[in-house]
């Protein structure tokens, strides 16, 4: 019997399932109470996973990517057990809801989705802490209120969007701060050193990337979020710690394609807040300072895509640690933040369950006027398909964003509005244009990327005023009134089976796009001797413009297989000659044809330096070019070796060595020896102090007038944060005029369409070339002061000057910025690779 029993209970043993653990609350799980110490990544990322083996009939937890240092990117998705049954079916019938699914109609009375992007900013750090709190709050099963809550929403948690940026912080704050945290202001744990922990590894601001998705994180959050296309999504922030707690509804200016259920469903969750923080006497403030205008916010890109998307500020940011003392004799902890960001967490909640039919009806309504073509005047958008490779980089941020498009049916003729010359006027299809009709579930999103200037009802905005695609592409397109009939496909320019012809003698390839500038990078890279053409040529009938490229099989000899490969590898259609002889213009022996030398490239970095400039080089070189990069230290730049380098880039910022002559003066000599410097914004503003001949144009002084107004100098006092709206420029489209026969300019038309940051401007000059020029009034899009306006004209922009054997190549703009701007990154490319060669 004894040994009968022993059996059955080792039978029993394996049969019977193991009951699984509670659920841990974060303290009893970390071991501390939250706001007692920040949470490294690692930790909370294993609390997610604890809760989902702890109630998996309530959560389900996704890894859905990770970031460039490898760490980890989590989706929770909550709701009450009946919802998580049929998971994959609500998010299904929500994405019928909008017509991004056709498999069968939608079901009415579905749950609500609410999505929490919590800790974008790295060092907004309370809010990775609040979501294990919200987490666990919404798994509690002993909660009546939360279980009602959940019955009829899904909620989507993404505890940390930027892990990298938030280790990046708190791992220097638990290195500095002592054993009881100094609430002092000039303490060292409240200030970071460069380059904080705000951005991710390339330095780049997640919360400005949402609609270009130019970083990995952005580009897998997105993947999902389009996936699942959520009615509600909050983003939690930071802001100085002195301020009150910031909540919709939010400042002008919104957009114009905001709804005003969108306007007043803000209004319905925000009053919700207000009732809690009122009964905590907590202080806070709406409809100030945040504005819902750029398209690549945490709140705008979710209301363009139908959602109620909001932004939750919190006092705190990256000076507040556990704690900082304040002006109003306060002290502001972090458990006082997680306090805060925790009660609109449950809030956004409660006020969602309560509202989620209306909020359902309404998200329908949205996406039914999208699909019926009722967004806009424009049923239509036309891209030209002159450039294939530049189309490829354009389609790809349609896929990325979930935009449907496709291919012109050749011969008609339309009517539409040229974007490049402002006027209506006729333009007869091909079959290689692009074609995006407005009648689609992301019929808003297209209006807001393409408009050629959105209507700006208050130019008090928080930033750019004018990204419109065409111009950051630098792509010919028209808007018409009509709505085209579409094909499925392009004239088939990419054949699979394209077969690169073997050349003895050797190659060409045009030189007109980015993606070229990436196949001269990958041939420099391996050691492939380059040529380059200084004037037009033809060969076989075929017109080759100034900058194509020569490979010649003499000095190539091992290396012919390997550019072939590259080629394959870029689809680069690479032409073979069989003859240096060309038929007009110079031959393979003349002047006119240049051999690129391989350059070593650092760029300045660290203190002093734009860490968000500095970052979008970076990533340009490591991420996107694929070609070798040393950082250098600013502080570093006096002790360097440059005999080393062929080129140093120095993006925005403000540089001890560049602030005297005497201290610049090693540098000089570097470039009057040969070196090649490219200057980026405010360091091209430095130099021009310096006399090296690079002079920043001065605004007309007024003249005195006699008859003007003695009262125009008194203002008043309440309009003090608006007065100086008219020296501002935040972010504004002008038309450049491009000397294209400078190499710093090959592969561009006589034009380039600039996103002027600044009314830095340079004054033409006599010794060096002003390739790029704004002649007159050319602001094409976008908001910029009167003062300001008056000053950009008449200027240089973008300009290179011989010293000594060197060259000096100037950017008053940044061509790349954060990385979206696609038509000025040929610019940096041939600024470090062409030009001086």
């Amino acid at each position: 019997m004894k040994c009968t029993s022993f059996f059955l209970a080792l039978l029993l043993l394996f049969v019977i399932p193991v009951a699984a653990q509670p659920l841990q609350s974060p303290a009893d799980f970390l071991g501390y109470q939250l706001g007692d110490k920040f949470t490294p990544h690692y930790r909370i990322v294993q609390y997610f996973e604890n809760a989902a083996k702890a109630a998996p009939q309530m959560m389900q937890l996704e890894h859905y990517g990770q970031t460039y240092e490898g760490r980890p990117l989590l989706l929770a998705y909550i709701s009450s057990p009946e919802n998580m049954t049929r998971l994959e079916e609500i998010r299904k019938n929500n994405l019928r809801l909008t017509g991004m699914l056709k498999d069968k109609p939608a079901e009415a009375g579905g749950p609500a989705i609410i999505w929490f992007s919590y800790n974008v900013h790295g060092n907004e750090a309370s809010s990775s802490e609040v979501s294990m709190k919200t987490l666990y709050k919404l798994l509690g099963t002993n909660n009546p209120q939360t279980k009602a809550w959940l019955k009829n929403t899904v909620i989507i948690i993404d505890p940390c969007l930027n892990p990298d940026g938030r280790d990046r912080y708190v791992n220097w704050y638990n290195q500095v701060v002592g054993a009881t945290p100094d609430p002092d202001p000039e303490a060292r744990e409240h200030n970071e050193p460069w380059p904080g922990g705000r951005t991710n590894h390339y330095n780049f601001d997640l919360n400005r990337d949402w609609a270009w998705q130019t970083q990995i994180e952005t580009q897998a959050r997105l993947k999902k979020y389009n996936q699942w296309m959520p009615q509600v999504h909050c983003d939690f922030h930071e802001q100085m710690p002195g301020n009150p707690y910031y909540f919709a509804p939010a400042a002008e200016p919104f957009h114009e394609v905001i709804t005003g259920f969108q306007r007043s469903f803000q209004t319905t969750i925000g009053k919700n807040h207000a009732r809690y923080f009122d009964a905590n006497g907590w202080l806070y403030f709406t409809k100030e300072y945040f504005d819902l205008f750029y398209p690549s916010y945490g709140d705008t890109y979710p209301l363009y895509n139908g959602s109620i998307g909001m932004t939750y500020e919190q006092a705190g940011h990256g000076r507040a640690g556990l704690a900082i003392d304040l002006d109003n004799d306060d002290t502001l902890r972090l458990s006082d933040r997680i306090a805060h960001h925790f009660t609109t967490s449950m809030s956004t909640v409660e006020a969602v369950s309560n509202n989620a039919a209306q909020l359902m009806s309404s998200f329908k309504k949205y996406f039914d006027d999208a699909n019926a073509g009722l967004v806009g005047e424009y049923k239509t958008y036309i891209v030209a398909g002159a450039t294939e490779s530049k189309l490829a980089e354009l389609t790809a941020l349609f896929d990325r964003n979930a935009i449907q498009y496709g291919y012109a049916v050749k011969g008609k003729p339309v009517k539409a509005y040229n974007f490049f010359n402002g006027k209506e006027e006729n333009y007869t299809l091909t079959d290689r244009d692009i074609v995006i009709p407005t009648n689609q579930p992301k019929a808003v999103l297209v209006k807001v990327l393409f408009e050629p200037s959105a209507k700006l009802t208050d130019s008090a905005t928080y930033d750019i005023t004018a990204w419109s695609l065409p111009f950051a592409y630098g792509l010919q397109s028209f808007a018409t009134r009509e709505k085209l009939p579409l094909s499925g496909t392009a004239v088939n320019t990419s054949s699979p089976n394209y077969q690169t012809p073997v050349s003895n003698y050797g190659y060409l390839v045009n030189y007109n796009s980015f993606e070229d500038g990436k196949f001269l990078a990958a041939l420099l890279k391996n050691d492939i001797r380059v040529r380059f053409a200084e004037k037009e040529f033809s060969y076989n009938g075929v017109r080759y413009a100034k900058g194509s490229l020569v490979i010649l099989k003499a000095g190539n000899d091992a290396k012919m297989n390997k550019l072939l490969e590259l080629a394959k590898q870029f689809n680069n259609k690479i032409t073979a000659v069989s003859s240096g002889f060309m038929e007009s213009g110079f031959d393979f022996g003349s002047d006119k044809l240049h051999l690129l030398k391989k350059p070593k490239i650092a760029l300045v970095t660290g203190n002093g330096s734009s860490s968000g400039a500095a970052g979008e080089i970076w990533h340009l070189f490591e991420q996107q070019l694929n070609y070798p990069l040393t950082l250098v230290n600013a502080e570093d730049v006096d002790g360097t070796d440059w005999k080393e380098f062929d080129v140093l880039i120095v993006p925005d910022g403000y540089y001890k060595f560049l602030g005297t002559k005497d201290a610049a003066g090693e540098l000089r000599s570097w470039v009057r020896n040969g070196g090649r410097l490219i200057l980026m914004e405010n360091a091209a503003a430095q130099v021009a102090g310096l006399e090296w001949g690079i002079k920043l144009k001065k605004a007309e002084e007024e003249k005195p007038d006699d008859k003007k107004d003695p009262y125009t100098d008194l203002k008043k006092y309440e309009d003090r944060e608006r007065d100086n709206i008219v020296n501002n420029i935040p972010g504004a489209i002008y038309k450049v005029e491009l000397d294209n026969s400078h190499p710093l300019a090959f592969g561009y038309p006589s034009y380039y369409y600039s996103l002027k940051l600044s009314d830095n401007l340079y004054e033409f000059s006599k010794d060096g070339w002003n390739v790029g020029v704004i002649k007159k009034e050319k602001q094409v899009s976008g908001f910029v002061g009167n003062k300001v306006k008056e000053k950009i004209k008449d200027g240089t922009v973008i300009g290179a000057m011989q010293m000594g054997r060197g060259q000096v190549i100037y950017f008053a703009d940044d061509p790349v910025f954060r990385s979206f701007w696609q038509n000025g990154k040929l610019l940096l490319t041939n600024a470090v690779f062409l030009v001086g060669q």
